[in-house]
């Protein structure tokens, strides 16, 4: 089970890229791999802010979540998570 996202520029912050490497082990670019390679889950709104989505990649069998806001021309990140939850749910 996994989507294909449209077209557009995807866009992050370098200081939370940063952050992310050091305290999480996980990167900005590993997103874009997981679009690229077609191990996204799921692209679905985010459950209570209405201006966000939320992208559900796989990563060594593991789920992880990248919220994000999108315009008409790019896709902005916002960080990465692990996530129980979406594991159970879309992963074997």
């Amino acid at each position: 089970m996994y989507v294909q996202l449209k077209n557009k520029y995807y866009d992050w912050s370098i200081r939370k890229n940063k952050w992310l490497i050091k305290n999480r082990n996980i990167s900005f670019e590993e997103i874009k791999s997981a679009i690229e390679e077609n191990r996204v889950l799921i692209d679905m709104k985010h459950p209570t802010l209405i201006k966000q989505r939320l992208l559900i990649f796989n990563k060594n069998n593991y789920a992880y979540v990248a919220p994000y806001v999108e315009d008409t021309q790019k896709i902005f990140f916002k960080t990465i998570y692990p996530s129980r939850k979406y594991t159970k749910k879309y992963l074997p």
